[in-house]
């Protein structure tokens, strides 16, 4: 028996099985978290991760088998039951309360008192200064939450749930918007957490994380148990196998292209304060990538082309037109089309429906009269859900209810459907599975190949050299270098970090 096995669990999912109506979510679902061990959930969008940390959470009760703590049987009847076991979970997005201090977030509602009526603030101050020590954090308890990065507010979350003295964390996709930098601190701090005897839960879907930080694994398919056991005894390939159920025969199926006229051509951009004097050209059929480090401004620029944000001075050019600044409208009318990074808020209506989502930007010709046309709105949704192999229930279902891989092929269908000259796409598969994103490549590839000129904006590495056909590479709000074929990951980094 290894180390690890060696270990009797803290909380343990026995035969799960939890269903919504006709849709199966969890179907027979074992799991074990074992102290001082950080395990991986692994499967793709859809494959029954966020019902199983809502049952760990007592969001959802199990339809069938039994949640076991400390080797007992134990039902849970809501969060609070949750709670008092020892278990909390922290989401990919943070829910902190921007105007209050990092020590009133960590102890909101759990305040220690003075003569029993009164907040004792120095206590929750020194309380929450102990905590962050003990994560080998520095953060000053009196800042505001306001402001503060993705990665500073998670651990808060982390301060929180030690507060209530947790002994089990659910991290939900921690690192979806995390710097290199700022991942290796969370991981840092995870590990502290591990040597204290937590039991982690670590969702993600970058592998290279998965094996760098956890000693064992489950993987869910369809609301099944596929795969449980320790990652020194498999490899990412097998993963992958495990997690789509195939051979996962190319991630990255790049057509080659010969570029085409160009298509949009940006000429001394210039926001100020963001980024100065940004010119490149875009061609038909190719698929360009703008990279760089977070905060580089790349998605800024991307914003402004398409006038989401005015310029201050340069100018965007489609064909012989140039494009007002600052009107979206005018780029959708020159045949733009922009799939932001944000798809929850920024790319989808979350509490409409998905074909309302699917025609949102071809209302005006679904329309007669300024009335919709609902036979040909859900025509139009019905027909890209089959283009993009979409997994729903319903076509009148909010868009909410979908997994995020399913949910940016949404963002997709709405911008596609208006058959785009030119398509930006800001971190088109950023917190999507592995069989997702090589779905969302080969569309991508398709484009190209149907001459649809792509910028595309990535953080990752790998995307970037297995879609690009050129890769524009930004520092500190300039354009640092152009990179054509051969492309290398060592000279987009040296060209990120002003050295190129």
């Amino acid at each position: 028996m290894n180390r690890v096995a060696a270990k009797p669990p803290v909380v343990a999912l026995r035969d799960v099985v939890k269903s919504f109506g006709t849709v199966r979510a969890l179907s027979g679902v074992s799991l074990e978290l074992r102290p001082g061990v950080a395990h991986a959930l692994l499967g793709e969008n859809g494959a029954g991760k966020s019902t199983l940390i809502k049952v760990l959470a007592g969001a959802h009760r199990p339809d069938a088998g039994e949640i076991h703590l400390d080797g007992a049987p134990h039902r849970m009847h809501g969060p609070g039951d949750a709670q008092a076991a020892g278990i909390a979970v922290i989401y990919q997005e943070p829910t902190l309360f921007g105007d209050l201090s990092v020590a009133e977030n960590v102890f909101i509602g759990r305040q220690p008192l003075k003569s029993g009526r009164r907040i004792d603030h120095t206590a929750t101050k020194n309380a929450t200064r102990a905590l962050l020590e003990r994560l080998g954090v520095t953060l000053d308890p009196d800042r505001p939450a306001r402001g503060l990065s993705i990665a500073d507010q998670q651990v808060i979350e982390i301060a929180k749930a030690l507060s209530v003295d947790a002994r089990v964390i659910v991290m939900d996709e921690p690192t979806a918007a995390l710097s290199a930098a700022e991942v290796a601190r969370l991981f840092g701090v995870v590990r502290a957490l591990l040597g204290q005897g937590v039991a982690v839960l670590f969702v993600s879907h970058r592998l290279d994380e998965v094996f760098e930080l956890c000693e064992e694994a489950t993987v869910l398919r369809d609301g099944g148990h596929v795969w449980s056991g320790p990652l020194d005894q498999t490899t990412p390939d097998e993963l992958v196998k495990r997690m789509v159920g195939r051979e996962l025969s190319a991630l990255f199926p790049k057509q080659a292209n010969e570029p085409g006229e160009v298509a949009l051509s940006a000429r001394r951009l210039t926001r100020e304060g963001v980024f100065v004097d940004v010119s490149f050209e875009l061609r038909a059929g190719e698929i360009v990538a703008l990279a760089g480090l977070v905060g580089a401004g790349r998605s800024e620029v991307a914003r402004a082309v398409f006038g989401i944000d005015r310029l201050d001075a340069g100018e965007v050019r489609v064909g012989d037109r140039v494009l007002p600044s600052g009107s979206p409208s005018a780029a959708m009318a020159a045949g733009i089309g922009f799939v932001p990074e944000d798809r929850r808020q920024q790319g989808l209506v979350m509490d409409a429906s998905i074909e309302r989502n699917a025609a949102l930007a071809s209302l005006g010709k679904l329309s007669k009269g300024g009335i919709v046309r609902r036979r040909d709105e859900r025509a139009l949704a019905q027909d890209w859900a089959v283009k993009l192999r979409l997994k729903f229930a319903k076509l009148s279902d909010p868009a909410g209810v979908l997994s995020g891989g399913n949910q940016q092929k949404v963002v997709l269908a709405k911008w596609l459907s208006r058959k785009p000259k030119v398509l930006i796409v800001d971190e088109p598969t950023r917190g999507i599975d592995v069989g997702t994103k090589a779905e969302v490549h080969r569309l991508l590839s398709e484009l190209a190949a149907d001459g649809v000129a792509v910028l595309m904006i990535s953080s990752e590495l790998p995307e970037v050299l297995g879609m690009a056909d050129r890769v524009l590479v930004m520092h500190e709000g300039r354009l640092a270098a152009e990179l054509t074929a051969p492309l290398t990951e060592e000279s987009i980094a040296l060209a990120a970090a002003g050295r190129g």
